[in-house]
């Protein structure tokens, strides 16, 4: 299964999008905040970036979804700044403080290929929004230099659903998180009360482009994969969200319950997020899927089979 972007690079669309992708940018609206900045000439929204490209990293991760993974890990490059912001945020010295610096989108076609040719299975963006068209420039510009990775577009969800209709035939993948089932917790902890309908109206639409999770000899090729970070006292509403999942996406969804949450940043500011969830709590959610009839992700081998 050859990537999507190639077929688009052949026959025009991919320049096409590059063309109206950059447009947006005099008038940002890449995603729901709609800052209306004019980032070409430099001015800056709610997610602190420009025109240049902010990377903190990229290297081979083998800490990503199995099938993401495999046996040469996943090509990550991680974008510096981010159109969400939490205050628990895990990388807050990246996503909230900019640790990273600026390179050109023909620096990051380079390290694309420099990810290839270290035998990773596919070029992961790590919170990819606020620079959604230079990073499709960075993978047209990879193309020549012969790029045959799947993009993979690992985003907080919190996404403008015209935004990801430009992608469609460029991201082989969509791994977005779904944060939040509730307006409540969205508004307090990301200051997105509307964070879940526009994750809703975005994940139907990442669906409708590239469907369920397709595997091939046990590493992802194209389709869709979300994350769902189980937060104390419930948090993140994860029974809505796990409805929504079965009822309007697919029961065949590759979802990954995540359990790693640990207070960091200003987490100690909020009583609902001064601890880590009980096992109790993790176990639930994934109780809950169940009953929703999603038993597809790492999630469900639980090593002990105590859930």
């Amino acid at each position: 299964m050859k990537p999507v972007y190639l077929s688009s690079y052949e026959n025009g669309v991919l320049d096409e999008r590059l063309e109206r992708l950059y447009k947006i940018l005099e008038n940002c609206e890449l995603c729901p905040r709609k800052c209306r900045v004019n980032r070409m000439r430099g001015e800056k929204g709610y997610c602190k970036s420009g025109m240049e490209v902010m990377v903190s990293s990229f290297n081979p991760h083998f800490g990503e979804e199995d099938p993401l993974v495999g046996t040469g890990g996943s090509g990550t490059i991680f974008l510096t700044n981010c159109n969400l912001l939490c205050v628990y945020c895990q990388n807050y010295e990246i996503s909230h403080l900019g640790y990273g610096s600026a390179v050109s989108e023909d620096r990051v076609a380079d390290y694309m290929m420099n990810l290839q040719r270290r035998g990773c299975h596919n070029i992961n963006f790590v919170t990819p929004t606020h620079y959604t068209p230079q990073l499709v420039k960075a993978v047209r510009l990879a193309i020549p230099k012969g790029l045959t990775l799947p993009i993979v577009w690992n985003c907080g969800g919190y996404e403008n659903v015209e935004t990801i209709k430009l992608l469609e035939g460029i991201v082989d993948i969509y791994m977005p998180d779904i944060k939040y089932g509730r307006a409540e917790t969205a508004k307090e902890y990301s200051n997105a009360p509307d964070y879940f309908e526009r994750c809703k109206e975005a994940v139907r639409e990442m669906h409708r482009q590239v469907g369920d999770l397709v595997i091939e000899n046990g590493v992802a090729r194209r389709g869709l994969l979300i994350r769902h970070l189980v937060l104390p006292e419930d948090g993140a509403g994860s029974e809505e969200v796990l409805r929504f999942i079965a009822e309007e996406i697919s029961k065949n969804t590759y979802i990954n319950i995540m359990d790693q949450y640990r207070p960091m940043y200003k987490a100690y500011k909020y009583d609902g997020l001064k601890r880590r969830p009980t096992f109790e709590e993790y176990e639930r959610v994934v109780k809950l899927a169940r009953k929703f009839g999603l038993e597809r992700g790492e999630s469900f081998r639980h090593p002990l089979g105590l859930i």
